[in-house]
């Protein structure tokens, strides 16, 4: 127990720390509150039970990396319990009482911490290791990434070492104050204290010293330990390790979305909005601000990048570690309501970067606390398009023809129906009473490649008997590469143009090709008011085989490997219908090693179908391509007219005789009547 002057003393040091420490949330407060858009504590009261679950388990954190996760783990289980272990010793510094008492709770309180600060030592010194000593190249980034100074000049390494040292000299002297308390219970009593298993075994090295020189390490032990807590709280705000906290509030926080790739819309009939888009950070949404502080710069995100693995400019990891630098580096000026000084396209980002991303969602996905470096980065589009005019000037065609002719590839609305000559495809005029609408697509109806699509899916839905419909010239693009290439105001004039139409026909079902297609229509539009039930076609073979109207016979193809598309898998969570469909019929599949929700993007996402490829060390189709190549397979199925071009054009590049086919190609010809 202390002394009474100690206990004065350790008041007075708490009363300052906690002081410090308060003007340091405080202006993390202000700086969030910056950001766009309002709190709403209603949200968060639904959120908590799966807020606490993920922050609590660390489930997304196990996504990727078993092994570091598992130290990680051990690190954060043991750092959350011992916000009880400092204060039962600061409950036993003030009062002669032992915390928990001497029951069976206390003993298992005891083992606990025991088994706790080993954990947390072991896996401190294995992450020092892995950062010091391997420096592995995953916690490094290229040297074309966009850094600010303080980064390049080591500034990640040097907070790593302060917040593993702290927890390495917290953890560890009191661990070492128990192993002095339980040498002196030796001492008294001649027993130590089986509850503390690794304390008991080093307690056996302080059996030559007195009791007094006992006691003495003791204090010495409980004010390091307890001191660097102190210490390290007002500090605690501007290091990585405040992601211990900010992880759980952005997993609070965080908006629901009604898929991972949902964008949320602009108000065009608000006249009082000046600023489209992202400029500066405070323009960010203010949950986004709070990835900045819940980062813990594991680079996971950019592990998966398909843009980072192919060389190119943009790391998401660097986008937010440059955000929370910057953040520190001007959190008084942003915290007291002023303009920050500089566009993050100045320090978080370069404006290359910006335009390589494909918007797979990979990097949210694989995120262990919740980050969206993604929208950034789609926010920032909408910035450059609608306020500077700033865009590759590749997409300048697309925008046209999406505005003026209703399709990307700017051709004429009176050839949207070409595709379907001789084949006798009805109409919503032609069969007004419809079970399916079918949304072509832009890609079926003006790509020679998907065109053969469209006509096997309409051949497969013909063998099945199904009752569909068209729109046919009265069909417009969705408007999702406008979206994700930032023009904002094309998408929602495409938008309300296209939620008319199909309010008049009010469809049950909508099926579409394309996956961009069906996650547009499903889960976009009901922004706009059109609330509209979308399948995906691979879903709708599924039901037809399970229900015995299709028996398709593809034992022959030989082996075949799955692409899963990004916006279907990841951002839909569509993955089980397609491997249904090419089970049911009788094709050996051969998995990828990136498949299902960690798939890797065909590199067409993201508007990237209608522009150059930023420069890089390699093609993101050519990466995706070689992979399936190397599974053996000689044909790799596609459930997306984007990944269809994509690994077309790489297979015809590399020339190694692999064929890419739509699943619905493959089902058509293996029915026993493929002319249906």
């Amino acid at each position: 127990m202390l002394t009474l002057p100690e206990k004065i003393l350790f008041i007075l040091c708490v009363a300052a720390a906690l002081y410090y420490g308060y003007l340091g949330f405080k202006k993390i407060y202000l700086v969030i509150r910056r950001g766009q858009g309002e709190l709403d504590a209603k949200k968060f009261v639904a959120q908590l039970f799966d807020a606490a679950i993920n922050w609590l388990a660390l489930l997304p954190t196990w996504r990727a990396r078993k092994v570091p996760s598992i130290f990680h783990a051990m690190i954060a289980w043991g750092f959350t319990f011992y916000f009880l272990v400092n204060f039962g010793d600061v409950v036993q510094g003030y009062f002669p009482i032992t915390f928990m008492g001497n029951g069976l709770i206390g003993n298992v309180y005891r083992f606990l911490a025991d088994i706790f600060s080993i954990s947390v030592l072991v896996g401190m010194v294995y992450f020092l290791i892995r950062r010091f000593i391997v420096n592995t190249p995953a916690l490094t980034y290229r040297s074309n990434i966009k850094l600010m100074d303080r980064i390049k000049a080591g500034g990640i390494r040097r907070d790593s070492m302060i917040v593993g040292l702290f927890l390495l000299l917290h953890i560890g002297f009191r661990f070492l104050g128990e192993s002095f308390t339980i040498a002196g219970e030796r001492l008294a009593t001649g027993a130590g204290d089986a509850s503390q298993p690794f304390a008991n075994l080093v307690s056996g090295l302080w059996g030559g010293m007195s009791a007094g020189a006992i006691e003495v390490m003791q204090h010495v032990s409980w004010w390091v330990a307890l001191g660097l807590i102190l210490a390290f709280i007002p500090y605690f705000p501007r290091t990585k390790h405040i992601h211990l906290i900010m992880a759980g509030v952005n997993f609070l926080t965080k908006p629901k979305r009604t898929s991972r790739g949902a964008l949320e819309p602009i108000n065009f009939e608000d006249e009082s909005i000046e600023q489209f888009g992202v400029a500066r950070l405070e323009q960010l949404p203010w949950t986004h601000l709070v990835d900045a502080y819940a980062c813990i710069m594991c680079n996971r995100c950019q592990d998966v990048c398909p843009a980072y693995i192919t060389g190119k400019e943009l790391s998401p990891s660097a986008l937010e570690v440059n955000k929370r630098y910057y953040i520190n580096q001007h959190v008084d000026l942003l915290a007291a309501g002023k303009e920050s000084p500089d566009r993050m396209l100045d320090f978080a980002i370069s404006e290359s970067a910006v335009w390589a991303c494909t918007a797979c969602g990979a990097c949210i996905e694989v995120c262990p606390v919740g980050n969206e470096p993604m929208f950034d980065i789609l926010y920032m589009r909408r910035n450059q398009v609608l306020m500077e005019s700033e865009f590759p000037e590749q997409l300048q065609p697309a925008f046209k023809g999406m505005e003026r002719a209703g399709n990307p590839w700017n051709l004429a609305r009176g050839d949207r129906m070409a595709w379907a000559a001789g084949l006798d495809i009805p109409t919503v005029e032609d069969n007004p009473d419809f079970d399916v609408l079918w949304w072509v697509g832009c890609a079926p109806s003006y790509d020679s490649r998907a065109q053969k699509t469209a006509r096997d899916f309409a051949k497969v839905l013909k063998a099945a008997g199904v009752n569909f419909a068209i729109l046919g010239e009265m069909e417009n693009c969705t408007g999702d590469s406008a979206r994700r290439a930032g023009n904002e105001a094309l998408f929602f004039e495409l938008a309300q143009a296209n939620i008319e139409t199909l309010n008049e026909f009010k469809p049950k079902r909508i099926v579409a090709t394309c996956p961009h297609c069906l996650h547009t229509l499903g889960k976009e539009y009901s922004q706009y008011g059109g609330n509209f039930t979308v399948i995906h076609h691979t879903e709708l073979i599924a039901e037809l085989i399970a229900a015995g109207k299709l028996k398709p016979d593809l034992a022959a193809v030989g082996p075949v490997t799955y692409h899963d598309p990004c916006y279907l898998g990841r951002h839909n969570g569509i993955l089980d219908a397609p491997r249904t469909v090419l089970a049911q019929s009788q094709i050996n599949l051969v998995e990828m090693a990136r498949n299902r929700n960690q798939s890797f993007c065909c590199g067409a996402g993201g508007a990237q179908m209608w522009k150059e490829e930023e420069h890089g060390s390699e093609a993101v189709n050519m990466n995706r391509y070689i992979e399936a190549a190397g599974t053996g397979a000689k044909t790799i199925a596609v459930g997306c007219p984007f990944c269809l071009t994509m690994l077309t054009d790489a297979s015809k590049q590399a020339d190694q005789g692999v064929q890419v086919k739509d699943i619905v190609e493959l089902v058509a010809a293996g029915l026993p009547n493929p002319n249906g």
